[in-house]
């Protein structure tokens, strides 16, 4: 009789951790299914109101829905923007989900990937807006060069534009902290070398070349315009 109840008691024991873990695994199901929904909901609700407030006229003006299509994506920012606020519902709900079931390690890893995609999503905003505002300095530039007589005014607001992206992407890096450092040493290195560059290629072998440049973005009508008022 001993021995019967010697090799029934692993069983015993099993039936009750079963018995106490199956109704947490129950309502961790339910939360999942409950984080599902709610994400779906919260995503259809997010790009309905981006869209209700025309803002993917700004993504498509600032030439990042172009961008993506030009790489074979079918979707545009919006749709990015509220694929990244499902995964961020549904994240959530896995943190609650396994925390009720007692993993405490599986939460801390799940929380620290739900930790990243408001970053992205930061990022992203980061881009579409520096890349708009980039687009509307580089017409602004354009415009009033052209206005004012200067033959190279498309080059100048291509080059404010170029410079300004440049600063957005750090910024956006910095935001994911994808190799921040690296990233900053490396622009860092390449602004020197184009400076170095252009001070050669002026200083040496492009005088002329740089008087004629300077010449055209300063025409001869505005200097006679200034020394008139002199």
């Amino acid at each position: 009789m001993e021995q019967v109840s010697m090799v029934l008691e692993p069983v015993r024991a099993f039936l009750i951790q079963l018995g106490e873990f199956l109704p947490k695994l129950i309502i961790a199901v339910i939360i999942l299914l409950a984080g599902w929904l709610l994400a779906k909901a919260i995503k259809l609700a997010v790009v309905k109101g981006l869209r209700s407030i025309n803002f993917n006229v700004v993504t498509e003006r600032a030439g990042i829905d172009n961008f993506l299509q030009q790489g074979g994506a079918k979707t545009d920012t919006i749709d990015i923007l509220g694929v990244l606020v499902y995964w961020l519902v549904i994240l959530a709900a896995l943190m609650i989900a396994f925390n009720s079931l007692g993993l405490a390690l599986v939460t801390e890893l799940i929380g620290r990937i739900a930790m990243f995609v408001p970053k992205v999503m930061v990022a992203v905003l980061v881009l579409v807006f520096g890349a708009y505002f980039s687009r509307f300095i580089d017409n602004a530039i354009s415009t009033y060069g052209k206005n004012v007589g200067l033959e190279d005014a498309e080059l100048l607001g291509r080059l404010a534009r170029y410079a300004i992206m440049v600063f957005v992407v750090l910024i956006a890096l910095e935001q994911v902290q994808v190799a921040t450092e690296l990233v900053r040493l490396s622009f860092l290195i390449l602004l020197a070398g184009v400076v170095l560059a252009l001070a050669l290629a002026f200083g040496i072998g492009s005088q002329n070349r740089a008087a004629e440049m300077l010449e055209r973005w300063w025409p001869k009508q505005t200097k006679k315009t200034i020394s008139d008022k002199e």
